[in-house]
């Protein structure tokens, strides 16, 4: 397995430190034109920079994580796929677009794997077998600091400076929250891509002035039973919009597509 990663940006960098504490090798990075020369110096040798999606795929990589954002994922994620490479999204939000969720479909469907890793939030697994089981709910509900609602639509609806007590920013479907709220869209696609989908999954974003960190809950209702799963997050040092398990996630989707045992 020969791994690429398209980005070099924060969560690049973390999954470059975790690819190789595990002994993983990196093959190629793809940045934006213009950048490979800065970001070449920052690398060891071996490493191919390429400016270029044709560039990156002659570089012989197998597998690709994105982790550059919705654009790179629209402009490279179509082709990394038709070219059979498997590629491990980090930009899962993107998907809330059902043009460019077509279009990654039809790539897969003749070419290389989409990968959706869970990211920042647990109990995936649990979700999409229940999903096979017979699922007739799903309920995302996030809490985040006032202060981490500045520059949302969240201002328009509470007064975020003044709050006192918990106040919900958004209701609905997890496909207008995620293009309401990019900052949530990852977290939210995840969950609806493994559960209900986009339009059946009920997302609730709350301002909770007593919380520190972003607090996660799934609660799912179906004919296995019932799931309710609670995580709360730290961010990643050097960028604190990202969970500091997205990374690590995934680190564990690129890893698990060489593994010889799957967990």
């Amino acid at each position: 397995m020969k791994i690429g990663i398209v980005g070099h940006g924060a969560m690049a960098g973390a999954l470059r430190g975790v690819l190789a504490q595990e002994g993983a090798a990196l093959g190629a990075v793809l940045v934006r034109p213009g950048g490979a020369e800065r970001v070449r110096a920052a690398l060891p040798a071996d490493v191919a920079v390429a400016e270029t999606l044709g560039d990156f795929l002659a570089s012989g990589v197998t597998v690709v994580a994105e982790c550059a954002g919705h654009g790179a994922l629209q402009a490279h994620g179509p082709g990394i796929l038709a070219a059979g490479r498997d590629l491990v999204v980090a930009a899962v939000g993107a998907l809330a677009d059902p043009e460019l969720e077509t279009r990654l479909r039809a790539a897969s469907a003749c070419g290389g794997r989409l990968v959706i890793p869970a990211g920042a939030v647990g109990g995936l697994d649990a979700l999409a077998a229940a999903r096979r089981a017979g699922l007739s709910s799903v309920r995302y509900v996030s809490r985040k600091p006032p202060a981490a609602w500045l520059g949302t639509p969240a201002e328009r609806v509470a007064d975020l400076s003044a709050l006192t007590a918990a106040a919900a920013v958004f209701t609905g479907t997890a496909r207008e929250a995620a293009l309401a709220f990019p900052q949530n869209a990852n977290v939210v696609a995840a969950i609806a891509l493994a559960g209900l989908g986009f339009d059946e999954t009920q997302v609730t974003l709350m301002a909770d002035p007593a919380v520190t960190g972003n607090r996660h809950t799934i609660e799912a209702e179906g004919a296995f039973g019932r799931m309710s799963v609670t995580m709360e997050g730290r961010p990643l040092p050097d960028n604190p919009k990202t969970s500091m398990l997205a990374p690590y996630s995934l680190a564990r989707a690129v890893l698990n597509l060489d593994a010889r045992v799957v967990v």
